[in-house]
């Protein structure tokens, strides 16, 4: 195992999983972009440095010998990732032990609510997954060429503390009714911040893993129950022909994908049981707040 964890993106999940690491007085850098984070990872205790992987210039620390959780989204427009193209390419004279990458369960496209498991190929069909296919394409290339065990997380909806869709479920703008809404996936920040921890730490944890609850429900039911858990208004309810009318496109980008999401694989290999195995029981610490 490293002695030393890189988290390239330190965000809202790479903080919390730079703090489960520290709390186990295990050495953690976290790596990121903006000054605002930067001084949000400072103001936590976390060792924090800035790059910016759309420019060439930025160099990377030295990760040799360590292992890396690369938490980096993919550029907003197109269908390739070139953050990812500038990593690897500084990557190859500071070759870490291994890789953890998040990616998505965007990557399945339009499964027309039928299960999908780690075994059901890639369909992407918005340019946000295409461009999350690439990412996992040239990351398991570069591992493979470098004899670097590589775990590839495709993850479910985060939500958690400070992550629920509160300002949309209070403005009042419309949902798709019940009947017409498809499945969606979640997993709780919580439990994904142990899977990370756990990928990062367990040698014998490599390849693709779902990361969800396992408890897929309609986008429907997740709007009100967060409404509910909340306090607030339940949204009022629209058809899916009246949503193409009044909705975003990136809302009904989203409305256009329905799948549910094994996650059988991630709790066998990993051995865990999950803090939060459903909606429920992951929006109770609302009733408490």
């Amino acid at each position: 195992m490293s002695d030393h964890f890189y988290i390239y993106g330190c965000g809202y999940l790479g903080q919390l999983v730079a703090k489960q690491l520290l709390e186990q007085k295990l050495s953690v850098h976290g790596v990121v972009r903006s000054e605002e984070t930067l001084e949000k990872c400072r103001s936590l205790g976390i060792p924090v440095s800035a790059i910016d992987l759309d420019s060439n210039e930025s160099l990377l620390p030295d990760t040799s010998n360590a292992s890396i959780l690369y938490l980096i989204p993919p550029p907003v427009k197109g269908v390739i990732d070139t953050r990812i193209d500038n990593f690897v390419i500084q990557l190859k004279n500071k070759l870490p032990n291994k890789i953890v990458l998040l990616s998505t369960t965007g990557v399945y496209g339009n499964c027309h609510g039928q299960w999908v498991d780690e075994n059901t190929p890639v369909n992407p069909q918005v340019d946000r997954a295409k461009r999350r296919v690439d990412a996992e394409k040239k990351m398991q290339a570069f591992c493979t060429e470098n004899n670097i065990p590589l775990t590839i997380l495709r993850v479910a909806g985060i939500y958690g503390p400070n992550k629920l869709p509160i300002k949309r479920v209070s403005s009042g703008e419309p949902i798709v009714s019940e009947e017409d809404s498809p499945f969606s996936n979640r997993i709780h920040a919580d439990d994904l911040t142990n899977i990370c921890c756990e990928a990062l730490l367990n040698e014998k944890i490599e390849g693709i893993y779902n990361c969800a609850d396992g408890n897929p429900t309609t986008m429907f039911d997740y709007f009100t129950k967060v409404a509910k858990a909340s306090g607030l208004p339940q949204p009022p309810s629209i058809s899916l022909h009246a949503a193409q009318q009044q909705l975003s496109k990136g809302m009904l980008s989203y409305m256009a994908e329905s799948r549910r999401i094994d996650n059988s694989k991630l709790l066998n290999d990993f051995g865990m049981t999950l803090k939060y195995p459903d909606l429920d029981a992951g929006l109770a610490f609302l009733a408490k707040t």
